[in-house]
C-alpha cells in the first residue's frame, strides 16, 4: 500500500520565503493534481536557480511568438514512472490530462477561451501594476536581487514608481467596468454549479483562482480589490478544497 503513496510527480516550483506557492502559473498546475489526486512533491527554485536547474535536467524551452530569447520557467516536472520532464504550464496541463483523465478536467472552451482573454487584456495591467512591485517583498534576498534587476531592466524604471497611491487607484477605477463583464462571463452558468462551466472545475477556473491566490499570497489588499466584483469570489472559493496543499 505504501507504494500507492510515492510521488508519481515532482513539481518544481517558485520559492517565496513564506514557504508555499505564489506563482499563478504554478498554481494552475498544482489545482490540477490536488483535484486529480496525483501524489506529487514539490522543490522550489530560487529565481537565479531555474534556469542551471531545468536545463541541467535537460529541457529547452521553446521559442518565444514575440522572437524574444527563450526562457526556462517554472512550473516544471518529472514524471517519475516514466522520467520524463516538461516545462511550461500548457503543455504540463495536456500531459497530466491524457495520463491522469479521471476526473476529467476540460483544458479549455469557447467561454475558456474568452474569458481568459478578456480577464489578460483587462485585468492584467491592474494586476501587474500592484502584485509585482509588492512580490519583491516576500522572496529571499538572492531571489530579490535577481527580481529586481530583470524586471527594472525591463520596465525602465524603479518597480516602486509602479505603487504611487493615485495612480494604482486610477489604474483599478479604469478596469472596473471590464472586470465586471469578465465577472458575470464567469457566472454563465451559474445556475449548473460555482464554476465557469458548471458543476465541475475547467482550466479556466485553475487560471482564474491560480490569479487570486497569488495575489493574496503577496498583498491581501489585491486580493480584495479582484473579489469584490461578482464571479471571481464564488471560482476562487469553490477552488479553495484544491488548493489545501500549497507547498
Amino acid at each position: 500500500m505504501a507504494a500507492q503513496t510515492e510521488p508519481e510527480i515532482v513539481l518544481y516550483d517558485l520559492a517565496c520565503i513564506k514557504n508555499i506557492c505564489f506563482s499563478p502559473t504554478v498554481w494552475r498546475i498544482r489545482l490540477m493534481l490536488n483535484y486529480k489526486h496525483i501524489p506529487y512533491r514539490t522543490i522550489f527554485l530560487e529565481f537565479p536557480d531555474i534556469e542551471p536547474t531545468l536545463r541541467g535536467l535537460g529541457l529547452v524551452p521553446s521559442e518565444s511568438a514575440s522572437g524574444s530569447k527563450p526562457k526556462y520557467t517554472v512550473p516544471a516536472i518529472q514524471h517519475v514512472p516514466t522520467n520524463t520532464y516538461i516545462m511550461d504550464s500548457v503543455p504540463i496541463a495536456q500531459f497530466l490530462e491524457s495520463t491522469y483523465p479521471d476526473p476529467p478536467v476540460p483544458l479549455t472552451s469557447e467561454l475558456g477561451r474568452e474569458i481568459e482573454a478578456k480577464a489578460r487584456a483587462v485585468v492584467g495591467k491592474a494586476f501587474r501594476t500592484s502584485v509585482m512591485p509588492r512580490e519583491i517583498g516576500i522572496l529571499s534576498p538572492r531571489s530579490q536581487e535577481y527580481f529586481r534587476r530583470t524586471r527594472e531592466a525591463s520596465l525602465g524604471h524603479r518597480l516602486e514608481d509602479l505603487l504611487d497611491p493615485d495612480k494604482e487607484e486610477q489604474c483599478w477605477n479604469a478596469v472596473g467596468d471590464g472586470m465586471r463583464i469578465v465577472g458575470e462571463l464567469m457566472r454563465t452558468h451559474k445556475a449548473d454549479g460555482p464554476f465557469v462551466l458548471g458543476a465541475r472545475p475547467s482550466g479556466t477556473d485553475f487560471f482564474i483562482a491560480g490569479s487570486l491566490q497569488c495575489a493574496r499570497v503577496v498583498d491581501e489588499g489585491v486580493f480584495q480589490r479582484n473579489i469584490k466584483y461578482p464571479g471571481y469570489k464564488e471560482i476562487y472559493e469553490a477552488c479553495l478544497p484544491y488548493m489545501e496543499k500549497k507547498n
